[in-house]
This record gives structure tokens, sequence and C-alpha cells, in this order.
């Protein structure tokens, strides 16, 4: 009987090493012959799933993704630790530095190339939605926020955490796990706080402006007596 084999896996394991050999060597020293020689095939073998490195990549930035949405996704339990979930998108063990380590070699082409400019468009929508999700799941009052704020709160958030990224991947002595996690802790800390005041006053400013609500009413009341 011919041998089973499962191309969608094949595709990935691919897409998989790609990953790790953008992260290791760069984006430019990834060559199709290169991840060809780290998963064992042939360049003809990768050249059956895949047309050019650019595929590859664009298959490895869709696997990095759908990782790590799997992993949020586990926690979107609102019981779950909101430091602990988000910590997902942090390089603090082996598996996810290699995943930040290729978002930061791919971020380094994006300004010269308008196809991954679309492309990491695309990509910060993706992590603008999981993260909402998140803050969603595990802070009651969200909803109640104004909408502006909410976004002005979620994007701090992704700009905190890919600068982490981006300081962590190559200076990864000085960003250890410990450090990554308490200044994501007290970023989190400082942005509910913020976002708490600010709806407190705004709605302060709010109630003053229409005054009390009993007040019209008891005007129209005192006239018809």
């Amino acid at each position: 009987m011919p041998k089973f084999v499962d191309h969608d896996k094949r595709r990935d394991d691919i897409a998989l090493v790609a990953c790790r050999v953008v992260a290791t060597y760069g984006f430019e020293q990834a060559t199709v012959a290169r991840i060809a020689k780290e998963t064992g095939y042939t360049t003809g073998m990768i050249a059956h799933y895949y047309e050019s490195k650019q595929e590859i990549i664009l298959a490895a930035l869709r696997l990095n993704l759908r990782r790590i949405e799997e992993r949020l996704s586990q926690g979107a339990d609102p019981r779950a630790d909101l430091l602990t979930v988000l910590a997902e998108a942090l390089p603090v063990d082996e598996q996810r530095f290699t995943e930040c380590a290729f978002w930061t070699a791919f971020w380094g082409q994006v300004s010269t190339d308008k196809k991954l400019k679309r492309l990491n468009a695309w990509v910060h929508r993706e992590y603008h939605r999981l993260f909402e999700r998140c803050l969603r799941s595990h802070w009651p009052e969200w909803q109640s926020w104004p909408e502006g704020l909410r976004d002005e709160t979620l994007r701090s958030l992704i700009t905190f955490l890919n600068g982490v990224t981006a300081s962590a991947v190559p200076n990864r002595a000085d960003w250890p796990p410990a450090r990554q996690l308490g200044q994501l802790k007290l970023q989190l800390q400082l942005l509910r706080r913020h976002a708490l005041e600010t709806a407190a006053l705004d709605n302060g400013a709010v109630a003053v402006r229409q005054g009390p609500r009993t007040g019209p009413s008891r005007a129209i009341a005192n006239q018809r007596r």
C-alpha cells in the first residue's frame, strides 16, 4: 500500500522550520536551500509545496499567528490570569523566543516592501482583535468604557508588547522572563488605573452637564401647581 502523506502537516513543518531559520540567521540568510537543509527535504520537495521564499515566509507568519491565537484562546476564560495569558506574546521561553525573533526579523523588512507592509497591516489587525478579546474577557468594566478609551488602552498595550519584544530578542540576557513579566504586570496595572480614572472623570463631566435628573421634572411640576 502507498504510504499516506499528510500534506497539510508537511506544509506546516516547512513553515515552522522557516520560522526557526529566520529567527536564527535573519531574513536575508533564510534561503530556500537553507530551509530545505534544516527540514531534511530537498529543494525540489520544498518547491512542491511553496513556489517561492516569500510564500514560505507568508505561511510562517500565518502559522505563528494561528499558534498564538490558539494559546490566547485557551486563556479566554475570565478566571484565567490575564498576566499569564498575555505573556504568550512575549519571548519568555524557547518557543516564544523563536516566534518573537521571527517577528523582529520580519519587521526589519517591512519598511522597504509594499507587499510586506500590507501583510504587516493585516497581522496587526489580527493581533489587535486577539488582545482586545483578552481585555474584554478579563476586565469586567471594559465594555462600559468609551470606544476611544478602549482603543487608546489597547494600542498602548500592543505598543508595550512590541517594545519588550524588540528589546528582549537582541538583548536576551538583559530581559529574562521575570523582568518581562514584571514589566507587563506593571503596565497592565497602569493602563487599567488610567482607564478607570479617565472613565470616572468622563462620567462625572457628563453628569455635571446634564444636571440632576429630577430637576426639570420638579420645575415643570411646580409650574403646573
